[in-house]
């Protein structure tokens, strides 16, 4: 069931209105119930998949809880390791691994959110495992933990000491937190059906056939491809936590406007925040982190991010996205000392940000164009055809224009949307946009209300319902 789909606009109201009336004891069987249904929606057969990962890392926290011998704990620990990578191995990688190694022909059919719930699952077991917090007893708690539907198919990653303290918890009712949820999933909304709708088509078209065209567009197709990817991910955490507040329950920040980072690793503190901090606690401080040596502190950054390429697909292209992060965050940090010493003399504003944030914004822009070719063939064309022609400027702009098959009109009416966009990812650097337009005075707060819904109905492709971006990882 995709959020921008009508069944959810039924499905949501009915499972609020009844979560509310349901005795609070019971409600954790209602959201049980709720979440299988929502992922059954997608397919049924991948909902017993979900389950089986559920009950091996609940039996496996258990039995460590249980062990004092650190023999055994060891031993079960990894057994249930492989159990909950065996899955995600086996339908997100056999095709390319046999494939690489000419075997058997195998195609399966990725099942939607299993690099999320998998992540989830595993970090709560190495928590168990370094003893963080204790094992939840409550096989109830536990299940609602790995399958709550709001952060099912594309996260945020939740933490089981953040999550399942509030899965225990005795709520009432709050109208301020589900009025300021309401609103939050409007931003994803916008961000999904008005963004995300105006750029996808274009992007589609040029790097899906990337041998029909040449020069300025592939660069224009990597920009808007940058903003579509964002808007569709963060739109869709938008609405995964504005729905989480509906139910009383906070999920953790996942985007905190990361194209007005200064450094890959700014970036990477505001870009798939629940990934990336995962990736640092379960992957990066494990192998040492930067308390070795430079040499062994730089194949720690390598590896980590070579890891989360390879977590987004089996493909060529996605390792060497991950390997140009790593790559960046290694330079960073080589350059670190001298961007400390000129952060004290550095002016404030808007455009001062801008400045210092585009080289970082081109340097994603660049591994942006790995991540969304379909092979490094295609990301080789782009890249060296991007400038072809530009001795000729006038001709060069010409040609894109021409390839784009846009009026000027249309490329007006694209970026009204994303320069409004824009603006309240900078204000969201400051203030809590929301809470600001909220806590200002009715004959205010009303017309930006309806302005912004209105903005939603005439921007966004009516009755288009896609899937989101993230549902392929």
């Amino acid at each position: 069931m995709l959020f921008n789909s009508m069944a959810f606009a039924i499905f949501l109201p009915t499972v609020f209105f009844l979560y509310w009336i349901c005795p609070a004891k019971y409600r954790f069987l209602h959201l049980i119930a709720v979440s299988y249904f929502f992922y059954a929606c997608i397919d049924a057969a991948y909902a017993l998949l979900l389950f089986l990962c559920t009950a091996v890392s609940y039996a496996a926290a258990r039995c460590l809880d249980a062990s004092p011998n650190a023999r055994m704990r060891k031993i079960i620990f990894w057994l249930g390791i492989v159990f909950l990578l065996a899955p995600l191995v086996l339908f997100k990688y056999s095709s390319g691994i046999f494939t690489a190694f000419d075997l058997f022909p195998i195609q399966f059919m990725l099942p939607v959110g299993i690099s999320f719930y998998t992540f989830q699952t595993l970090g709560y077991l190495i928590d168990i495992y370094r003893k963080k917090y204790p094992a939840e007893r409550h096989f109830g708690y536990y299940c609602l933990f790995a399958s709550f539907f709001p952060q099912l198919l594309s996260g945020p990653i939740g933490r089981g000491d953040k999550l399942l303290p509030q899965l225990r918890e005795t709520r009432s009712f709050d109208p301020a937190q589900a009025s300021y949820g309401l609103k939050l999933m409007a931003i994803g909304y916008f961000k999904k059906l008005v963004v995300t709708t105006l750029l996808a088509p274009t992007v589609d078209a040029v790097y899906g056939e990337p041998g029909s065209y040449i020069g300025l567009v592939f660069g224009i197709a990597t920009l808007m491809f940058a903003i579509q990817i964002y808007c569709d991910f963060s739109g869709y955490t938008d609405i995964s936590i504005g729905c989480a507040k509906l139910f009383g329950i906070e999920l953790a920040d996942n985007f905190k406007s990361p194209y007005f980072s200064c450094s890959i690793r700014e970036f990477w503190g505001r870009w798939h925040i629940s990934l990336s901090t995962w990736l640092r606690d379960y992957v990066y401080i494990p192998l040492g982190g930067s308390r070795t040596g430079p040499f062994r502190h730089a194949g720690n950054l390598m590896l980590t991010f070579l890891i989360s390429g390879i977590w987004h697909g089996a493909g060529a292209t996605y390792l060497v996205w991950g390997a140009l992060h790593g790559l960046y965050q290694i330079l960073g940090n080589m350059m670190e000392q001298h961007k400390r010493k000129r952060e004290k003399t550095e002016r404030k504003g808007m455009l001062p940000l801008l400045f210092r944030a585009f080289p970082t914004f081109l340097a994603v822009c660049f591994a942006w164009v790995f991540f969304r070719a379909e092979s490094l063939a295609d990301a080789w064309r782009i890249l060296s055809l991007t400038f072809y022609g530009i001795t000729d400027f006038v001709k060069y702009l010409k040609t894109a224009v021409i390839c784009l098959d846009m009026t000027y009109g249309h490329m007006v009416y694209i970026t009204i949307p994303v320069l409004c966009l824009a603006l309240y990812d900078y204000a969201s650097l400051k203030t809590d946009v929301i809470a600001h337009i909220s806590s200002r005075k009715p004959w205010i707060r009303y017309p930006v209300y309806v302005l912004f819904l209105l903005a939603i109905l005439l921007f966004s492709e009516k009755g288009v319902s896609t899937e989101f971006y993230y549902f392929q990882f």
